[in-house]
């Protein structure tokens, strides 16, 4: 499909691209409880709090593509580097941690919220193992590699959000029979696939080149380990999720101990999976 081809899909993008994305609860307080004391107020306290948010990080993101000088011709990767050119004072103001998605979704979607923050909690093992990977490899582009395991999911993500009524259409008819491809399902219910509406988001937010490479499947050698990175990264984050005995870790240890050049032994340790053997 070419694209922004499908209406419904053209429709979502529009959507997305205009309303006030919600961010966690946690990522609200902490900014309040940050805020209190002036002097620990500065870009780098403020980033750390905003990465581990893969909601308030596109919005801060989709702010500065929108508003950005036309002069400005370099990717700004860093979510320390997005608030230092809009100013503190100004991304504070203009790109508030608010609303949350507790209040977006409502009381009446608990299910949808549970189905939401393990995404979140997920893209944030995605993006801490790519990190770390990125950084045993040398990779001087390292913090490009941990924002686009993080935002990896997005789309799903705000998908949870905004459209939860067919997030959980889609859910339990995958719950009902194991055999169906996610995008079939996706697209019978929302007339797209959640990766289509990943790739158009990522290209018109103008969100990292790493991401939508990614997403895009067309990359050169020059991208090769980054992908793999990234892409190995969210693989052992979704595996994980299902629990450590998941028939596909594995597999994920053995691709993993070959882009680090390491023992699967030592990945294990790495990552944590002996800890939970324990």
């Amino acid at each position: 499909m070419s694209r922004v081809e499908n209406k419904n899909l053209a429709k979502c993008i529009n959507f997305l691209s205009k309303v006030d994305i919600p961010v966690l609860n946690q990522t609200a307080r902490s900014l309040t409880e940050l805020c209190e004391v002036e002097e620990n107020v500065s870009a780098r306290s403020i980033a750390h709090i905003v990465k581990h948010d893969p909601l308030m990080t596109v919005k801060l993101m989709r702010y500065l593509q929108h508003h950005k000088h036309r002069v400005q011709e370099h990717e700004v990767m860093e979510v320390e580097q997005v608030l230092l050119m809009l100013g503190l004072e100004t991304a504070l103001k203009e790109v508030p941690a608010s609303p949350s998605v507790e209040d977006v979704l409502g009381s009446k979607r608990m299910s949808a919220l549970a189905s939401l923050l393990r995404v979140t909690h997920r893209a944030n093992l995605a993006s801490a193992y790519a990190f770390d990977w990125a950084v045993r490899l040398n990779d001087l582009h390292y913090e490009e590699v941990r924002i686009a395991a993080l935002l990896h999911d997005i789309a799903e993500i705000l998908m949870w959000c905004f459209a939860s009524k067919y997030m959980l259409q889609i859910r339990d008819l995958q719950q009902q029979d194991k055999t169906l491809r996610s995008s079939t399902v996706q697209e019978k219910v929302l007339g797209f696939t959640l990766h289509q509406l990943q790739l158009e988001l990522s290209v018109k937010w103008r969100l990292p080149k790493l991401l939508i490479t990614l997403v895009n499947g067309d990359y050169d050698e020059v991208n090769q380990q980054r992908v793999r990175t990234v892409t190995l990264a969210v693989n052992l984050a979704r595996h994980s999720a299902n629990g450590w005995n998941d028939a596909a870790l594995p597999d994920d240890y053995e691709d993993i101990a070959e882009l680090l050049n390491l023992k699967v032994s030592d990945i294990k340790i790495i990552v944590g999976a002996e800890e939970q053997h324990a």
